[in-house]
């Protein structure tokens, strides 16, 4: 007997559709399942929390995940993608280079956030840069089901990726936006962000999802249209963008 999304601790968010909110940094895993493949965003930030994922998913859908979208190059996001083995990746335009030539940055990153120096260094090692890269908007056929990859960045980083995954029957469009949207605190705008051009993402987030999606930020719970609106209001006013609406 398969286990539920309930009882492998993920959130359904509609036939096919679950996110898990990881212990650690809170960062948010999504699946997206289809009749002929399983797409998974972000992959966790260890090979250990990598490889949990992929045992979780097979448990609950009774196969394996085919594709990865990576929704940004931060480590609690990419550090997991080589506990699996096979998978076509997806990223933004770029982030394969960044990673290819950005491994000892991330595993400092994440030691500095707490990561096992062992654990961190072994992912970095194994990192698996994206096979595909978009650069404008790519669709990823799941068998009977489409997902639409977006490159809506820069703003949190210089290669933000978003996932729209279409409504089934009587059910919301999901949007999951990495960490362009945070909801348990505020975005967190490091080194690698583009402050000045993050409304501008937002907008094209939002352009993406619409009025009614559900939008799942890359830490905390699922928000609205409003909520996202908001924190673009925010973000333009904290940058000195012109333009908040």
């Amino acid at each position: 007997m398969r286990t539920t999304w309930e009882e492998a601790g993920w959130e359904r968010l509609g036939t096919g559709v679950a996110r898990r909110r990881m212990p650690g940094w809170d960062e948010t895993v999504g699946v997206v399942a289809g009749s002929g493949g399983v797409l998974l965003v972000d992959t966790g930030p260890t090979l250990r929390d990598g490889a949990e994922l992929r045992r979780t998913v097979r448990a609950v859908l009774g196969r394996d995940v085919t594709h990865i979208a990576l929704t940004h190059p931060h480590f609690d996001h990419v550090l997991g993608t080589a506990a699996f083995a096979g998978v076509e990746v997806f990223g933004a335009a770029g982030v394969g280079e960044l990673l290819r030539h950005g491994k000892d940055a991330l595993r400092h990153d994440a030691v500095r956030h707490g990561v096992d120096r062992d654990a961190a260094a072994e992912a970095a090692d194994l990192l698996v840069s994206p096979h595909h890269h978009v650069h404008g908007q790519l669709t990823v056929r799941l068998g009977d089901r489409e997902v639409l990859l977006a490159n809506v960045g820069p703003g949190h980083t210089a290669h933000d990726l978003a996932v729209l995954v279409p409504g089934g029957p009587g059910e919301r469009e999901v949007v999951f936006c990495g960490d362009l949207v945070e909801e348990s605190g505020e975005p967190q705008a490091g080194p690698d962000a583009v402050p000045r051009r993050w409304p501008a993402a937002l907008d094209r987030l939002l352009a993406l999802g619409g009025e009614d999606a559900r939008y799942v930020p890359g830490h905390g719970a699922v928000v609205d249209a409003a909520f996202v609106r908001a924190q673009r209001e925010a973000l333009a006013g904290r940058f000195g963008v012109a333009g908040a609406v």
